[in-house]
Parts: C-alpha cells; sequence; structure tokens
C-alpha cells in the first residue's frame, strides 16, 4: 500500500523520468527510434546467419521463430544492465532530493516496457511477410507482457540496490547475461534439450514468458497457461523479496553515493 500510495503522489516524477528515458535514448541521433529496430535486426541477421545457414538449424521459418524470442530477450536484458546503474547514476539527486527512491527502478522497467512495445512491430512484421499470419491467440500478448513486466521489477529492485554497494556486479553482470543467454531456449528450442538438463532452464522465468510469446506468434496457438502461472509466481517472488531487500538497503544509499 505505501509504494502504491507514493507512486501515486510523485506520479509526475515518474511520468517526466520515462518519457525522458524514452524520448533521450536516442537523441542527438541521426536515424533517432530507427535504432529501435535496426539494432534487433541486425542481431536477428547474425543469429540467423549462424545458427540456421552455418549450423543448419532444422527449425522452419527460423528468423521468426528467432525473433519472437529475441524481441523480448532484449526487453529484459537492457532491464537488469540498465536497471543495475540507475541508482548510482542518480546518485547526486538522491543525496539532494527527497522522492521514493522506488521510482527510479520503475521508470527502467516502464519505458524499456514501452520501447519494447514499440520493438514489437518487428515480430508482427516478421510473422506477416513470412506468411505465418495473426490469429486471435495474439490477445494474450499483454498477458504475458504484464507477467515480463512484474518479473522484472522484481529483478530490478535487486539489482539496484545491491549494485550501490557491490560495483563489481555491474561487470559481473554483463558477463551473467551472456551466460543466462544460452540458457534460456532463445537460438535453440527447449525440446533440443537432453530432459536431464531441461529442469535447469525451467529454473529461469524467461523460458516460460519465451514459450508464450512463440506460442502466440509463431505456431498461433493458445500459451500454455501452467507455465505463465509459474513465471507468475516467480515473478511475485522476485518482487516481494526485490522490494523488501530495496526498502533495507536503501537507508543507506545517500551514505554509499
Amino acid at each position: 500500500m505505501k509504494i502504491a500510495k507514493d507512486i501515486y503522489n510523485y506520479r509526475e516524477l515518474l511520468k517526466t523520468n520515462i518519457k525522458k528515458d524514452v524520448g533521450g535514448k536516442y537523441k542527438n541521433s541521426f536515424l533517432g527510434v530507427l535504432w529501435s529496430f535496426i539494432n534487433p535486426l541486425l542481431q536477428i541477421a547474425v543469429y540467423a546467419l549462424v545458427f540456421q545457414v552455418i549450423l543448419r538449424s532444422n527449425i522452419e521459418n527460423y528468423a521468426v521463430y528467432l525473433c519472437c524470442a529475441l524481441i523480448p530477450w532484449q526487453y529484459f536484458s537492457n532491464i537488469v544492465i540498465r536497471g543495475a546503474a540507475v541508482v548510482i547514476d542518480n546518485g547526486n539527486i538522491i543525496k539532494k532530493v527527497y522522492f521514493p527512491r522506488e521510482i527510479l527502478p520503475i521508470s527502467i522497467v516502464t519505458s524499456e516496457g514501452v520501447n519494447f512495445l514499440i520493438s514489437t512491430i518487428i515480430i508482427l512484421g516478421f510473422v506477416l511477410v513470412s506468411g505465418i499470419g495473426l490469429s486471435i491467440n495474439v490477445v494474450f500478448y499483454f498477458l504475458i507482457l504484464a507477467i515480463q513486466y512484474i518479473i522484472s521489477l522484481g529483478i530490478s529492485f535487486i539489482v539496484s540496490s545491491l549494485t550501490v554497494y557491490f560495483r563489481d556486479l555491474l561487470h559481473l553482470l554483463g558477463v551473467f547475461m551472456q551466460l543466462l543467454f544460452y540458457a534460456t531456449p532463445i537460438v535453440y528450442s527447449i525440446n533440443d534439450v537432453p530432459p536431464s538438463f531441461q529442469w535447469l532452464l525451467r529454473l529461469n522465468p524467461m523460458s516460460y514468458l519465451i514459450e508464450g510469446y512463440r506460442a502466440i506468434f509463431y505456431s498461433k496457438t493458445l500459451p500454455n497457461f501452467k507455465s505463465l502461472g509459474i513465471a507468475l509466481i516467480m515473478g511475485i517472488i522476485l518482487c516481494i523479496i526485490g522490494y523488501a531487500l530495496f526498502r533495507k538497503l536503501e537507508k543507506g544509499f545517500a551514505e554509499e553515493l
């Protein structure tokens, strides 16, 4: 209840942060918002070349298959990397002005969510151009996105508070995210993983979400609601733990910064 009240009371600050972050991401860039499309398209081209042409993946419409996973992964990855530094980057403001510190990670998760919504146009373009088309199951997109938002928010609370005290975490997270990328069924199918190792992927909430996105866009089927339920439970737990940790550690933010 307290966080809801704080967000409401400082809603204008939250809106300003989100608008500033979304509008300033490609400020002074010649191509501007087009980079939201160019970056993922280049990554899709590289991974499609490596895994479909060179390694000869037998997955049909591999570029679409890859796109449905890579775009959501970028949203998640950007939040972890940017969220880890958000408190440190705003150190001067934190030491001078009072405002609910939770607004910082919330603004990052929300602004990146807006960028993700824009990038979803790429997924729609791929499924339409490839001939796969869209089905009514695409309406579950916002359900999956909401679960991803909850998971991302919990993780953002954790990493943004911990990095204030452990600056090396900023560098470790870059390595960790590279490892986690290959521990997530993005460039391969989870069915290609030996059954004895699949449980490791099931510990990763992004595995459930990516399967959900692929179901509604690539396979044009209903998402696995049991899997989404597991991901939602993981997200709620992460939010509870993350917020409790953030509230405990924020008392020393000004001193550490």
